[in-house]
């Protein structure tokens, strides 16, 4: 584990997974298609509880330029600046299954703030980091 400073706020865009655990793939299938240049730019995926104890998960796109979200009709979210307790997944891709595992451990860190979202940065296709923001960072509950 390490802690990652996320220097700047991060402005995303994407929509909610319907079915989660299992519509997360194809939401992100889905996200790649309608914006250009696929996977040249990074992904993120934001999941964080309801009211009600219930997991909600949102695939999310770097936002490029300001109104992007709108012009594909995806809601905009914002990943706060702080320090994160991260791990790094290599390999990704092979290891979909085990990323509920990376996240327990990192949830087991006391710097770790559980009423904050969990993060996925999907760098590229073949590095992902998984993140937490700390207690003593700001909320990072998407916007």
């Amino acid at each position: 584990m390490e802690i990652y400073n996320l220097i700047n706020d991060i402005k995303v865009f994407g929509f909610q997974v319907k079915s989660f655990p299992r519509g997360i793939g194809d939401a992100f299938e889905s996200l790649i298609k309608i914006v250009p240049g696929g996977f040249e730019r990074p992904y993120y995926g934001i999941s964080y509880l309801d009211k009600d104890g219930q997991i909600l998960y949102n695939a999310t796109a770097l936002e490029k330029y300001e109104g992007e979200a709108e012009k594909y009709n995806c809601k905009r979210y914002t990943i706060d600046k702080g320090e994160y307790v991260a791990i790094t997944v290599y390999d990704w891709r092979q290891k979909t299954d085990c990323i509920k595992d990376v996240f327990h451990e990192i949830m087991q860190d006391s710097r770790v703030d559980k009423t904050n979202p969990a993060v996925e940065w999907y760098k590229n296709d073949d590095e992902m980091m998984c993140m937490v923001q700390t207690a003593s960072s700001k909320s990072a509950i998407p916007s």
